[in-house]
């Protein structure tokens, strides 16, 4: 759980309730797609058992989980399916469908094929840390946390969220500290980055399972190429890949040895402990690795 965050901050006047979020989330809980439905989204029992809680608090901690399901059909379906019915109409016509009639046709076709397609499902966990007015989308996929976030402020009553903002930017500091080959408190490069030109040319320099503290990495940045994204190891204990955006990626316990297990069995307590408690004491030091929080407007 929770092996990319996306972080929000939560505004100060919302007042944390753990049974009106669980009231509030059940109004929209997870449903199947329907037959003709190609996406279909709610709230799900994060430990995945039927007409469990929708919110678990451990620890302190609030864990929630958002489910979706996508039919999944292939767009060589759909344009195989168009070109038959376009042929079709030419036939019986003698004309050639236009623009907006292959548009309505493509339509069409979708409708008709959902009901044959394959349906897949993905799960979201949403870490809420009501102590620190912190709530992290568990995904890298900016456009799912939007939604996820958008769908929340408006079930949730006075609940208001904000991407973490940080008076040095990520990029910045990543910038500072491969410049200096050296790594803010508590904090140590690990052997990943990514550089890339801000100019026309966008030319990208990846470095994987090497050391970066050589002279190429802060000659590429002299010259412009600056990190989108950089491996980062804090306190020994998380590793992690810190990105332009602000964005946590890949992180790993590396002490716990912590093997995945299957949501739903008895370590679930346990786990959310261990993962929550590492991240609320981590993300503390990587804002003030990041110059703090801006303040809000």
């Amino acid at each position: 759980m929770l092996k990319n965050l996306i972080v929000y901050r939560i505004a100060a006047h919302w007042q944390p309730d753990l049974s009106a979020l669980e009231s509030a989330l059940a109004a929209d809980p997870f449903t199947e797609c329907s037959a003709t439905q190609e996406i279909s989204g709610g709230w799900s029992a994060p430990r995945g058992q039927a007409h469990g809680a929708l919110v678990e608090s451990i620890g302190g901690h609030w864990i929630a989980c958002h489910q979706q399901e996508k039919r999944v059909l292939p767009a060589a379906v759909v344009a195989r399916r168009v070109e038959e019915s376009v042929q079709r109409i030419t036939q019986e016509s003698g004309r050639t469908p236009g623009r907006r009639e292959r548009r309505d046709l493509k339509d069409e076709a979708r409708l008709d094929l959902l009901p044959q397609a394959f349906t897949q499902r993905s799960s979201v966990d949403v870490w809420l840390d009501p102590r620190a007015r912190l709530l992290a989308i568990g995904t890298s996929n900016q456009t799912r946390a939007d939604a996820i976030t958008t769908q929340l402020t408006k079930q949730v009553p006075g609940l208001a969220l904000a991407l973490l903002d940080t008076q040095t930017s990520p990029q910045a500091a990543m910038a500072a500290w491969l410049l200096a080959q050296e790594p803010p408190a508590g904090f140590s490069i690990d052997h990943e980055c990514e550089l890339k030109a801000a100019d026309a040319s966008k030319a990208v320099v990846r470095y994987a399972r090497h050391p970066l503290d050589i002279a190429e990495v802060p000659e590429h940045i002299r010259v412009g190429k600056l990190p989108t994204r950089l491996a980062l190891t804090w306190q020994g204990r998380v590793g992690f890949v810190l990105t332009e955006g602000l964005q946590l990626r890949r992180v790993a316990l590396l002490e716990t040895g912590q093997q995945e297990r299957q949501r739903g069995d008895d370590d679930f307590d346990a786990d959310v402990a261990l993962v929550t408690g590492e991240l609320a004491r981590l993300l503390p030091d990587l804002i003030a690795a990041l110059g703090g929080e801006r303040p809000a407007a």
